[in-house]
């Protein structure tokens, strides 16, 4: 009787060792898929004036490209636009990526708010009137002719981040404060109030390009930004992109 019962404990727990083995092994796996992928697209990505986004923004702008069609968001515009707002506005830091071919179409100056800094950007705010950056994800609108002439409305895709855009009148158009030769004189780069400002040089063929639901990721190590951005769940992307063709190798 003894022997029976050890037996049955054994294979008990073995089977419970597998089980758990098995489901923590298929979780990690799950967890992997997108990020395997988005390595990869990284890795093959095909860059401008040998540059691309760091990697760990360019994960995390694809992270959230899928939480977004994840969430329901039309995308029809399959175009990234990554913003590192952690760099010199001196240096170029921004980048429009083609997903459908995979290739970094701009790589160009962008400013930022006069109230979110000098040189470089340290404080942001999805307040009115306040002139300073907001960070998070936005879908792109339509074109319109402002007092900047050709300019692209913005909607913010994140509560408390910059879901004010429209209101804000939060908008990319171009400016002749952001010129290699201006950051030259002054030291860094004009500043806008608060819209993502680029250079005089294609803003038109940029402008009418990101037009009409592309995504656009201005990022800065917020630490409220980090810790409650909904467009950062691994594992709700991961679903979103299990559940493509692509994915399941059709």
């Amino acid at each position: 009787m003894r022997s029976k019962f050890k037996l049955f404990f054994v294979n008990a727990m073995i089977t419970g060792c597998f089980l758990a083995f098995f489901h923590t092994s298929c979780y990690s796996q799950s967890n992997i898929l997108v990020e395997d992928h988005i390595l990869q697209q990284y890795e093959s990505l095909t860059v401008l004036e040998k540059s691309k986004p760091a990697f760990d923004l360019y994960q995390k702008g694809m992270i959230g490209y899928y939480n977004l069609l994840a969430s329901g968001k039309k995308i029809s515009n399959e175009k990234l636009t990554i913003v590192d707002f952690r760099l010199s506005s001196n240096l170029k830091r921004m980048w429009v990526i083609d997903l459908k071919s995979n290739k970094v179409l701009y790589y160009r100056l962008v400013a930022h708010g006069k109230n979110t800094g000098g040189e470089y950007a340290k404080s942001f705010s999805n307040i009115r009137n306040s002139n300073q950056s907001s960070v998070g994800f936005y879908l792109t609108g339509e074109n319109y002719y402002g007092k900047h002439g050709l300019s692209l409305r913005l909607d913010g895709m994140e509560s408390g981040f910059n879901d004010k855009a429209r209101e804000r009148a939060i908008v990319m158009h171009s400016a002749n404060y952001v010129s290699k030769d201006f950051s030259k004189k002054v030291g860094r780069l004009g500043r806008s109030f608060g819209c993502p400002a680029i250079a005089l040089k294609d803003h038109k063929e940029i402008i009418r390009g990101l037009a009409n639901k592309s995504v656009l990721f201005i990022y800065y190590p917020l630490e409220k930004y980090d810790n409650q951005t909904q467009l950062q769940n691994l594992e709700k992307a991961n679903a979103y992109y299990s559940s493509q063709p692509i994915a399941k190798g059709n």
